[in-house]
């Protein structure tokens, strides 16, 4: 197996589990379809149903950085079940007695999770400019704010990928999503901190949701909410960078810790 990784086969290997995934994908287009759908419904209703009751400019320019924001908190069930299947079939286990990098399943089955959050990102940004929604900055503005979304569900991924693995059922993992609401909620991605109980709106602007909503309403040009602003709302890109990064650092090695611990 060490000679596998040092040959260079965790990229290929890494590529196998990524084909693999992908091949599921063809075979149960409509679970793609479904995850695709849900954060367009949430768009649609919430600007349509709730948009002329909020007290912003512009509401959708508003509203569609949030919603691309909890998008990159959602689906993440569909992996960690996926993780946790693998497991309980022992598919891991079979997996792990191969000459393949160790690392070539979780790197893998990020890859799949990544195409799937760049293909959604993609869908919610055409249905926003259907229904009014403008970027005022540049290109390169853009591609920035489309990046800090993607670096957003890398981290979140091996936060899931970690709880999915202490999990181990795919019954528990449900248990573990429904935790992802109240996180994704309470955040500036709907309504403004200023408006919530102090200390819940200080919570609320310390949530790394929030920071990535805000940079990207930022890099957007998009309207903000009208209020005092704290420090980490004013320093919106810097904490967007930082709070994956940091969670990166701590879910990432726990993973692989978890992973490599399962054959012991």
């Amino acid at each position: 197996m060490t000679t596998h990784v040092l040959n260079g086969h965790v990229l290929t290997d890494s590529w196998t589990m990524t084909r693999r995934g992908l091949t599921h994908w063809a075979r149960h287009p409509v679970r793609v379809v479904v995850g695709l759908a849900f954060p367009v419904m949430m768009l649609v209703m919430f600007a349509y149903f709730l948009g002329g009751g909020m007290d912003v400019p512009d509401y959708r320019e508003y509203l569609v950085p949030g919603i691309l924001t909890l998008t990159m908190a959602f689906g993440l069930e569909g992996t960690m079940v996926a993780l946790t299947q693998d497991l309980n079939k022992g598919v891991i286990d079979r997996f792990r007695s191969m000459p393949m990098a160790p690392s070539a399943v979780l790197v893998g089955r990020s890859l799949v999770d990544m195409l799937e959050s760049v293909l959604s990102v993609l869908v919610l940004l055409v249905v926003g400019l259907a229904i009014g929604w403008r970027w005022h900055g540049g290109a390169g503005e853009a591609l920035a704010a489309v990046g800090l979304l993607l670096l957003l569900r890398f981290a979140l991924l091996w936060v899931g990928i970690y709880l999915g693995m202490v999990a181990g059922k795919p019954e528990l993992v449900q248990a573990v999503q429904i935790l992802v609401w109240p996180v994704a909620f309470l955040s500036n991605a709907f309504t403004s901190p200023d408006t919530m109980p102090g200390w819940l709106g200080t919570v609320a602007e310390w949530n790394p949701m929030s920071a990535t909503a805000a940079a990207v309403r930022e890099l957007f040009a998009n309207p903000s909410w009208s209020g005092g602003g704290s420090w980490v709302t004013e320093h919106a890109v810097l904490m967007a960078t930082v709070w994956p990064v940091a969670l990166l650092a701590v879910f990432f090695p726990l993973a692989v810790r978890r992973y490599r611990a399962l054959g012991a």
